[in-house]
């Protein structure tokens, strides 16, 4: 099999339509052989302030969707807008003077946005997680509260939800969390993942060590780079560039089960996309 056989999908990928390389950086993944992506809004912190309302979520999202919308265009298949609120901003809003509880409801009335997305069609799927640093006893209390409202939203709109959460090879309490609210395990996935995890489907960082584990697991897989689109950092996490790089790699190794694996079979598991349908090249 050739990369030209397969499509190609990076799960995790931000775009920057204000600052960033935003469509420059969807024409380099598409140039060494990328078809499908999903793109994620960046942090509000990141574009505007921290979000402590609806308007400023809706704006980042409208932002995200128009984003995935223009890499539509350029693609040899498409790009969908997941959609959520970063773990992080609750150290954020703690930082600017609210209480863990007062943070906690503003990140739900903003996954209460991304879910109305979902539901209404341009989106995708529901981003949401925990800080993968330490905090105190209240603000992780209110994370795990804010991760599990994502999980009851996901079950009622029908949706996959991408975490972000504290590195680990065992995360099988949050996805029985998950299944408690209603959302199979095989609907949430570990954003940034290794190779090895056992709870959520994982969605592997695309370096060659940790899909050569992926690979080797016969498990169900994603691949990401986790694409910042930050003009002070170009390049971060992996550049645009990596996932269709990789991809060749796997299949100059053998392994074209797993990449069939990554890029057909678990993007329709996970999310019901049909990446090979939706290919036009």
């Amino acid at each position: 099999m050739d990369i030209e056989d397969t499509p190609v999908l990076d799960n995790h990928m931000h775009l920057d339509p204000i600052e960033g390389q935003n469509i420059d950086a969807v024409e380099d993944f598409e140039s060494v052989g990328g078809t499908h992506l999903l793109v994620l809004n960046k942090p509000s912190w990141h574009l505007f302030d921290p979000a402590s309302d609806e308007a400023t979520f809706e704006e980042v999202f409208e932002l995200t969707i128009e984003a995935a919308a223009d890499a539509s265009e350029v693609l040899p298949g498409r790009a969908w807008p997941v959609l959520g609120v970063h773990p992080g901003l609750i150290s954020q809003l703690v930082d600017e003077g609210y209480t863990a509880a007062q943070a906690r409801d503003i990140m739900q009335a903003g996954l209460d946005v991304a879910a109305e997305y979902v539901a209404d069609g341009p989106a995708l799927a529901i981003k949401s997680g925990r800080p993968h640093y330490d905090v105190s006893e209240d603000v992780w209390e209110a994370s795990n509260a804010v991760m599990r409202h994502a999980f009851d939203l996901a079950s009622e709109v029908g949706c996959a939800v991408q975490l972000h959460t504290e590195g680990s090879e065992d995360l099988t309490e949050i996805t029985e969390w998950a299944q408690d609210e209603g959302l199979p395990p095989e609907q949430v996935v570990k954003h940034y993942s290794g190779g090895r995890l056992a709870g959520p489907i994982k969605s592997v960082i695309a370096e060659k060590d940790e899909l050569e584990i992926a690979a080797e697991l016969d498990e169900p897989f994603l691949m990401e780079t986790d694409f910042i689109d930050d003009p002070d950092r170009p390049g971060a996490v992996l550049g645009p560039k990596t996932v269709p790089r990789r991809v060749r790699w796997m299949l100059e190794e053998g392994w074209e089960d797993a990449v069939r694996r990554a890029h057909v079979e678990t993007p329709a598991r996970v999310y019901g996309i049909d990446t090979e349908a939706t290919l036009g090249r």
